[in-house]
Order: C-alpha cells, then sequence, then structure tokens
C-alpha cells in the first residue's frame, strides 16, 4: 500500500496538460488547452483539460493526505489505485454506467477518464425537481450487475479471496467508520446541529436501544464481505441526462455488504424527499415531487432484486448457493440492511459533519428544521424497524405515514 510522499501536486496547469498529453491522443494540443480545476470534493485534486474543439479529459490525482485539512491527516495513495481498478471492474459489467477510464500512473497518483460534462450530477437534479424517466430502474440495474459479478454467487472461491485482498482500504473504510456510525450518535465536535434541533439530537445522542442497534450496523460494515461495493455511492456520485446514469468516485470501495450501497442511494432520495418541505413551490408541486422521488425507489428496488436474482439463476455455478428459498431470504438481508445503512446514512447527512445541499441551501433555520426532523425520524424508522418491513411498498407507506404525522 502506497504512502510516498514523493508525489506532489500538480504544480501548474503546464504540468496538467503534460500528464493529458503523455497518456492519450485524444485531445488536440497544437494550440494550448483549457485547465479548470473542478473538483469540490475534500479529499483529492480533479481538473477538466479542454481543447479548441471543445473536446474535454478529466484528471484526478490523489495526494497522500486530505486536501482540506493538508499533511496533518496523512491519506494512503492506494485509494487512487483502488478508485482504477473499480472502475475497470464496474466497466466489464456495467460499461455504459461509468466514465471510461483511459489510464492510471501510480508514479503520478493520478488517473485520466474520459469527460462526463454532458452529464447533470444527480443531486442538482432532484433539488431542480427533473424528473428522469427510467432513473430508478438504471441504479437498480447498476447495482444488481456490480454486486453481483463481485459476490460469492458469481466468483469462485480463489477469485472472491484474490479481490478481497486487492481491495482492502483501511484509511477510507477507518473515514466512514466514524462519520457514519459514531459522530452522528453522540455530542462529538465534528457534528454540525442546527440550534433548533438540538433537542432531538440529544434524545438521539441519549437513546441506548438506537445504538445498539447501528452498533449491529457497523459490525456488519466491517466484517460482511459480500461483495465489491462503491462504498459512497451518495446523489453527488451519480451523473445523469435523459435515458442515461454514470457512477463516478469509487475511491471509498472496498469488499463489504451489499445492502450499504443500496441504502446510501435510498438515503439520498429520502433526503431530497425531506428537503422538499422546506425548499421553496407550491405544496402541490412539492407533493409531486415527492411522488415521483417514491416511485424511483420503487423501481429502483424493484429493478435490483429481479436483475439480481435473474443472474444468480443465470450465472451462479456453486451448487451450494442454488437454493432459491436461500437466494429470497439472502435478498430479504440485503432489503433489511439496505434499510439500516440508508437511516445512519441520513443521520449523518443531518447531525454529522457532511450535511447536503438538498437540506443546506434551506437557510432559514427555522424553516430548514422542518425537513432535517423528518430526515432524522425517518432514519430512526429505518434503522429500528429494518427488520420488521415485509418489503418496498411496505417501506413507502410507512414513509408516507411518518411524513403525514408531523
Amino acid at each position: 500500500m502506497s504512502t510516498d510522499n514523493t508525489v506532489h501536486k500538480f504544480v501548474d496547469d503546464a504540468a496538467v496538460i503534460a500528464f493529458v498529453s503523455a497518456h492519450s491522443d485524444q485531445l488536440d494540443l497544437s494550440v494550448p488547452p483549457v485547465v479548470e480545476e473542478i473538483g469540490d470534493g475534500n479529499i483529492n485534486f480533479v481538473y477538466r483539460v479542454r481543447d479548441h474543439r471543445g473536446k474535454s479529459l478529466i484528471v484526478k490525482q490523489a495526494l497522500p493526505y486530505i486536501r482540506i485539512i493538508g499533511e496533518g491527516w496523512p491519506l494512503s495513495l492506494d485509494r487512487i489505485r483502488i478508485e482504477a481498478d473499480v472502475l475497470r471492474s464496474e466497466a466489464c459489467w456495467a460499461p455504459h454506467q461509468v466514465p471510461e477510464l483511459l489510464y492510471f500512473s501510480p508514479a503520478d497518483a493520478a488517473i485520466l477518464m474520459q469527460d462526463i460534462g454532458d452529464h447533470q450530477n444527480l443531486r442538482h437534479a432532484l433539488i431542480e425537481r427533473r424528473e428522469l424517466p427510467g432513473l430508478g430502474l438504471q441504479i437498480g440495474d447498476f447495482l444488481a450487475a456490480t454486486l453481483f459479478h463481485t459476490s460469492d454467487l458469481f466468483l469462485n472461491s480463489t477469485a472472491k479471496k484474490e479481490q478481497l485482498a486487492s481491495f482492502i482500504n483501511p484509511d477510507l473504510c477507518g473515514i466512514s467508520e466514524e462519520v457514519y456510525f459514531i459522530d452522528p450518535f453522540c455530542d462529538h465536535e465534528r457534528n454540525s446541529v442546527n440550534p433548533l434541533l438540538l433537542q432531538e439530537a440529544k434524545q438521539i445522542w441519549a437513546d441506548d436501544a438506537l445504538r445498539a442497534e447501528v452498533a449491529e450496523l457497523k459490525y456488519g460494515f466491517m466484517n460482511r464481505t459480500e461483495a465489491l461495493i462503491h462504498g459512497d455511492l451518495h446523489t453527488g456520485s451519480i451523473f445523469v441526462r435523459d435515458g442515461s446514469i454514470k457512477v463516478i468516485d469509487p475511491e471509498f470501495a472496498f469488499c463489504g455488504p451489499v445492502g450499504f450501497d443500496l441504502g446510501t442511494v435510498l438515503a439520498n432520495f429520502l433526503l431530497n424527499f425531506s428537503a422538499q418541505l422546506g425548499l421553496p413551490s407550491e405544496m402541490e408541486e412539492k407533493n409531486r415531487y415527492q411522488h415521483y422521488l417514491l416511485q424511483q425507489l420503487r423501481e429502483l428496488w424493484n429493478s435490483f432484486s429481479q436483475s439480481f436474482l435473474e443472474l444468480a439463476e443465470q450465472k451462479s455455478a456453486d451448487a451450494g448457493l442454488a437454493s432459491v428459498q436461500w437466494r429470497a431470504r439472502k435478498m430479504a438481508d440485503f432489503f433489511a440492511d439496505m434499510l439500516g445503512y440508508a437511516g445512519v446514512e441520513m443521520m449523518r447527512r443531518t447531525l454529522g459533519i457532511a450535511h447536503v445541499a438538498d437540506l443546506e441551501q434551506i437557510t432559514d433555520e427555522s424553516v430548514r428544521v422542518v425537513s432535517e426532523r423528518l430526515s432524522i425520524r425517518l432514519a430512526c424508522l429505518l434503522i429500528t424497524r429494518r427488520g420488521e418491513l415485509s418489503g418496498i411498498e411496505e417501506l413507502l407507506k410507512e414513509i408516507q405515514a411518518l411524513q403525514q404525522s408531523l
């Protein structure tokens, strides 16, 4: 695992251009191209390099520390190797739903890839209340394809163990273990809590039964190596246009529980669902868009479960995992895990360090607290009742009933 501190940030635009020139002939560099830093993340540097014809590529570089903190928080460079390898893996099973990886340079800790600037960040699309037909279906199919083909239902024992060894990701898993499962459930200095929500937050921090459920979810996150998961699949990691999605930024990937990726997506749809209460517009339009969001969740789960089971029926070679009853039981486990991890994600996005634009753009705290209150109550429902809810229809009814009770 590389922690080589001799890797330095590209010193200027010329260094970025030289990297592109050395590893791709897709751009016409006879005229100096335009280099724009477009990364808004906390960890890496991302550049768009555009030639005079309008053709562009993306360069992403990792440094051996978190960019917003500096060398005081060291971070392994192996994460950029993991990202490159995950993009290659995903391209095998969902080739049209990830950006094309053109080159990975261990020496520069950088990757060169397709620019997906013709797609829009899904979080922004949801905030704008765009309705994208088939969105849930596409996300569900992507998850089924990438998770099934990296699980024991498809890989033989040797391949699975080799995959497990290749994607050990302790630095970024360690970050997730803290910000998902510890910080939001205690009065941690990293938390950011709306003062008007503080009383509810204190009740959550004092809820031992809730903390026990979160501990169970954390234990599963740390120990269940079911498939190669993305590890950070929120709506900011999905880009969309009509009929197409592109999934980016798999640097948090590792072999973990299938329900984690499902839950992270579910949570971010529900964060937008909660934000609708405080976002500007007439109530009729808000209710209409909330209905659209729930329909996408219905389609996402149904698409995932149907596609995953079909792949298992067609491609599983392990006779020991051939039982139809066992596969149905496993799908129920995925569903319950999805709910639990969705609840943890919603809690950390409302009380923890990393909030989401869906809620944060509601600048009036007294208005935002209504949405935040719905978010944390949905989170508690998902965490504590994840083993009781029998399927997607019952879940959607509970979500609607909870909103109406506010």
